[in-house]
């Protein structure tokens, strides 16, 4: 063999043994990825693909940043490794107590969580047990692992190190793009956080959910200015005067669970109405407001429009995916609620599911509620598929009325479950019988199936109070129209694509019908569409009931702009701006909310 062939042959072996060197340094991290998942459930039958390839890239990433930074791989290992354990450990032991796994703004809260610590078994399960065995001896079989880089390279590795810190902060900043999210079938909805880890891995979620820990403060905001401007606002209220106790009529909210008019996307064909009484309203009842409400979310977030109706603030100011609920309040927070409240209100809160969704039964009592009535509250009560009806919703809200004392004025608000997705399941106790001509699918015939009884139940609602001797007001809207498994037909129908709309297509999503009926005489209106923010608010002006500061505030806003949400802002003249863009009165409309939300002391608030 020549010279020039032992030394073809010897690079040639020491380029694989670099190769093979590498390759085997991309193995721990891909294995502490897998174990740390392993605490809570099987990644390799749940992760989706694309998702655990970022969740290897991310644990990669962190495995560089930290060899670089102490200069031995075997340190990188351990502490990758130990972090990973504990973290996957603390995860589970939160899903156990809890059932939704840890996220960021958890953070915000340990004090609370470690004051509870004592209450709870930490008595490990099997699989802890096991999970951590194989952790360990990971961990220790690192030993074995001599890769270092010497004192004499500090600089190089320093710079490495900001490379590799650099490539994190980017590809974390990737994962929070909503496009790029949907590309690869990352599930993003925070309601059902357990299923949002199980299929795109704790890392990712986690690295996810960090978008949505602050919010900046905005340009120009001064404490004291936004106070002071509140209380302009708060003199021209109380102005206005205050009718007497027993004049202030019970006031029935329903947000009714993805309750939407899907027409608003386009002309299809039913074999008989979907929403007769609904649609009669809207023909210019006596006693009765109509219009569409625009909402900021679609398919999900539920919690979003509650948000926005209760408190008069927007989504629009707020990161995209947010969830207030779960994330800006973390105390009692001036609401329509509590106004009624102090007016003389009793406030219930009735939800027929679990208390802990969207943290309600911590939020409610916050925004002023006295009483929260969620599943346990109705025993017995009859169910459409797997969820408690709208009909037995109704029958709540009747007997919270008849056991009321005579004269107190009653303010209720109910969020139905009876339309919850998906729509493609078949059950024992619901038959579809609305159908659609050219090519409505189950699931759409599901949905409008659903709607219909939707309008029955909310007709019984109008029914009774029609003959109570109270003075009553039903308000009735949807939180947000259905997913795109029901709404694609309708879509499709009418010339569009379910995931290529135009923004303008974009805004027709985001709509839904409301009313506002009195069973005494009020001022009719129909086509007076508005948005979720400025609906409490506009409520109060239309019954001549007293108004907040900030209540006052949004009516005068609303006259320069009628709509606002998360997806549109409209003007005066009808023309679609940007919340983001504008100035002045929405200036101020964004120093109040960032007030209200971030910026006040613990159980204090200036009206």
């Amino acid at each position: 063999m020549t010279m020039r062939e032992r030394s073809v042959r010897d690079m040639a072996g020491r380029t694989a043994r670099y190769v093979s060197g590498f390759a085997a340094a991309l193995l721990p991290p891909l294995f502490f990825f897998y174990l740390l998942e392993c605490y809570t459930h099987n990644p390799f039958a749940e992760v989706r693909p694309w998702a655990q390839c970022f969740n290897i890239l991310l644990f990669e990433l962190l495995a560089g940043l930290l060899f670089f930074v102490t200069g031995s791989l075997r340190a990188a290992y351990r502490i990758l490794a130990v972090s990973a354990m504990l973290f996957g450990l603390a995860n589970a032991y939160v899903v156990r107590f809890r059932t939704n796994p840890l996220v960021p703004w958890d953070i915000l809260s340990w004090r609370t969580a470690a004051g509870v610590a004592g209450g709870y078994d930490f008595t490990p399960d099997g699989r802890m047990i096991v999970v951590t065995l194989v952790f360990a001896a990971a961990i220790a079989a690192c030993r074995m692992v001599r890769v270092t880089i010497g004192r004499s390279r500090l600089f190089w590795r320093l710079l490495l190190a900001a490379m590799f810190l650099g490539l994190l902060a980017a590809f974390a900043a990737l994962l929070q793009q909503e496009r790029f999210q949907n590309h690869y079938r990352l599930y993003n909805k925070l309601f059902t956080p357990v299923y949002m880890t199980d299929v795109d891995g704790i890392p990712v979620t986690f690295v996810m959910n960090l978008a949505y820990m602050s919010v900046e403060r905005p340009d120009g905001y001064e404490r004291g200015k936004a106070e002071e401007l509140l209380q302009t606002y708060t003199e021209r209220a109380k102005s206005g005067g205050t009718p007497r106790e027993e004049e202030l009529p019970n006031i029935i909210v329903v947000m009714d669970e993805a309750f939407s008019d899907l027409a608003v996307l386009g002309e299809f064909q039913t074999n008989r109405d979907y929403m007769p009484f609904f649609h009669s309203l809207q023909e210019g009842a006596d006693n009765t407001v109509t219009g569409m409400l625009n909402v900021s979310v679609c398919g999900g977030n539920t919690a979003n429009t509650e948000f926005e109706f209760l408190t008069g603030n927007t989504m629009a100011f707020l990161p995209q995916g947010s969830v207030p609920y779960q994330q800006y309040l973390t105390g009692e927070c001036p609401s329509l609620v509590s106004h009624l409240r102090d007016l003389g209100y009793r406030t219930v809160a009735t939800h027929p599911y679990n208390a802990t969704g969207w943290e309600r039964d911590t939020v409610y009592p916050w925004l002023g509620f006295s009483d929260c009535i969620f599943l346990e509250g109705y025993p017995g009560a009859p169910r459409l598929r797997k969820y408690i009806s709208d009909q037995a919703c109704v029958d709540k809200i009747i007997s919270l009325y008849e056991q009321k004392p005579a004269g107190e004025p009653l303010f209720v608000f109910n969020v139905t479950m009876q339309n919850h997705g998906g729509y493609t399941d078949r059950y024992e106790n619901f038959f579809p019988d609305i159908t659609v001509e050219g090519g409505g699918s189950d699931a759409l015939c599901q949905y409008l199936s659903l709607i219909e009884c939707s309008d029955q139940a909310l007709m019984d609602l109008v029914d009774y109070f029609s003959s109570a001797e109270e003075k009553t007001v039903v308000v009735f809207f949807g939180d947000h129209q259905p997913g795109d498994t029901a709404a694609a037909p309708v879509l499709a129908q009418n010339g569009m694509a379910w995931n290529a709309l135009t923004e303008e297509e974009t805004r027709l999503r985001y709509q839904v019908p409301y009313l506002i009926w009195a069973n005494y005489d009020i001022a009719e209106e129909q086509g007076a569409d508005t948005s979720a923010n400025f609906l409490g608010a506009e409520l109060l002006e239309r019954l001549s009931i007293p108004r907040s500061g900030y209540q006052e505030f949004l009516l005068e806003l609303k006259e320069d702009y009628p709509v606002i949400s998360a997806v549109r802002t409209v003007d005066a003249q009808g023309r679609e701006t940007r919340a983001s863009e504008e100035g002045g009165r929405m200036d101020e409309y964004r120093w109040l909310e960032y007030r209200q939300l971030f910026d006040r002391g613990e159980g204090e608030w200036h009206e």
